[in-house]
């Protein structure tokens, strides 16, 4: 890894890309939500996170709300110059914005409402999540009814106009919450299809080139550096891009860890020695079939026995690892929800109480 032999890493005091001289800016034995919760609650999704999370709250999204509270819909709000609206086959890019844009922004006001009356007060690190542009241009449909990852020009156009609506996205939640260190996560499920050439066209019966990976990482380099906070990278697929996002500049990158392979073990280990947190999903997203969760022990076993193969300082585990549910909770019930972020509240603890 990185030419380093295996037992020799460090870096537990090395500064974090967009982070502080002391390292993240979330802090050690942390854990948070990927960004869903179940319901249509604002009020009532905000008081749990922000009642359980202490280290890293989050900004919560309501997908059951419907139409422009979904992921995609939600992010084509934040656009700047452009504007979506809903047909059919999905989100379409427009001339003009409309009822669906209108409902997508009301929709993340209202969270915002609710976000800033429970973090009266709060001082730390507060994440908000938005599509990235990869992702987004996979998903948002040209007026032609084509994705927009099959135009250069129109992928560029795309992540400048999100680049601009989300620095004034976070400007808002510093506004609202003067005490926020905002941190950005982009979720971005589609990079590794679009980076091998596996999103399909509007017929289905071809696919779009693959987005040279030089490309790719430039886009996402230039939108994290302009917004000037430390970004997280989710993706729930199988065989995230470790390398590329952390030559972007991540300071985190966010997965299920149910399926990583040791053959990302290399990749994760380079990651995390270059000061790139790993956000390890590791709670259900649903309640098991058993109906209970494992001891928080148990939950982070396989993180301890991925460091204890990667041979890094267990010193580095509770300063480069937040535990997190394996994806978004928006299809768990909301008793569920609250028990999942709790429970990983306490299995970040017990990495941090017995990181060997």
């Amino acid at each position: 890894m990185s030419g380093t032999p295996h037992g020799t890493g460090t870096r537990a005091d090395s500064p974090a890309p967009g982070g502080t001289s002391g390292g993240f800016p979330w802090g050690p034995a942390a854990a948070t939500g990927i960004g869903s919760m179940p319901g249509e609650d604002a009020r009532e999704a905000a008081r749990a996170v922000a009642g359980t999370l202490e280290a890293l709250p989050f900004l919560p999204e309501l997908p059951a709300r419907g139409p422009g509270a979904d992921m995609i819909g939600r992010t084509a709000g934040l656009l700047v110059e452009l504007y979506a609206h809903l047909e059919p086959s999905g989100w379409r890019l427009g001339d003009r914005p409309g009822r669906d844009t209108r409902r997508s922004r009301a929709w993340m006001g209202e969270d915002l409402d609710a976000l800033e009356e429970f973090t009266q007060g709060f001082q730390g690190a507060l994440k908000v999540s938005a599509v990235g542009p990869w992702t987004l241009a996979a998903a948002l449909e040209r007026r032609n009814g084509q994705a927009v990852l099959g135009d250069a020009g129109a992928c560029r156009d795309l992540a400048a106009s999100l680049t601009e609506g989300l620095r004034a996205h976070l400007a808002d939640v510093r506004r609202r919450v003067p005490g926020a260190r905002p941190v950005l996560q982009l979720d971005e499920p589609s990079l590794t299809a679009v980076l091998r050439g596996r999103v399909p066209t509007a017929s289905g019966y071809r696919t779009h080139a693959a987005v040279d990976r030089a490309v790719a990482e430039g886009a996402l380099r230039e939108l994290m550096s302009a917004v000037e906070v430390p970004v997280v990278v989710h993706s729930c697929a199988p065989e995230p891009p470790f390398a590329l996002l952390r030559r972007a500049g991540a300071a985190g990158v966010a997965v299920d860890a149910s399926l990583l392979t040791e053959r990302e073990d290399e990749m994760i280990g380079e990651a995390v020695e270059g000061g790139t947190a790993l956000f390890a999903g590791v709670v259900p997203g649903v309640a098991p079939a058993s109906g209970a969760l494992s001891d928080p022990a148990g939950s982070v076993s396989g993180v301890r026995s991925l460091w204890r193969r990667l041979g890094l300082s267990p010193a580095l585990l509770t300063e480069s690892v937040v535990v997190t549910p394996s994806c978004g909770l928006a299809g768990a019930s909301p008793a569920y929800a609250s028990a999942a972020l709790a429970h990983c509240v306490r299995a970040a603890r017990s990495l941090a109480d017995n990181p060997e």
